[in-house]
């Protein structure tokens, strides 16, 4: 039986956090799913980013092994799948909401609105609800859709 110290990250949340979320592509999948409402693997594949099929399938399914995606089949079309987040992965909506406002901060190329910036940062949770209401929203409308 292995010890919690014989885990590679060695209890370091931040090495635990940056082995799963820890590169760009991983983050901006989580991004798509958490704020631009993508849902099917075409839905990513549409994006400026040009994210190549393959590296796409490789965080997908690693987000998925560690429990933050969940696939499944789509009700309408068995051949696709709907990727949704899980509470593993909605729980890092606040880490989302830093880097916004971290990013607004320090990067004059960021994208959101001053007035956006000052509303998140007033009210986190609220914004948190927000899109978890989003969220539950848009997959409840995938999900339970009969042809």
């Amino acid at each position: 039986m292995k010890k919690s110290s014989d885990k590679p990250w060695n209890g370091c949340p931040v090495r635990y956090a940056a082995g799963i979320l820890g590169d760009k592509w991983t983050l901006l999948i989580l991004r798509d799913l958490l704020f631009k409402e993508r849902r099917y693997f075409s839905d990513f594949m549409d994006d400026d980013e040009t994210i190549a099929t393959n590296i796409l399938s490789d965080r997908l399914a690693r987000l998925c092994d560690n429990g933050i995606v969940l696939k499944s089949r789509d009700v309408n079309d068995g051949k696709k799948y709907v990727y949704t987040l899980t509470e593993k992965g909605t729980d890092l909506i606040p880490m989302f909401t830093n880097m916004i406002i971290w990013s607004a901060k320090h990067d004059e190329q960021t994208q959101v609105g001053e007035e956006q910036v000052v509303n998140i940062s007033k009210s986190k949770e609220g914004f948190r609800k927000r899109v978890l209401r989003q969220i539950k929203k848009l997959d409840q409308g995938i999900l339970s859709r009969r042809p």
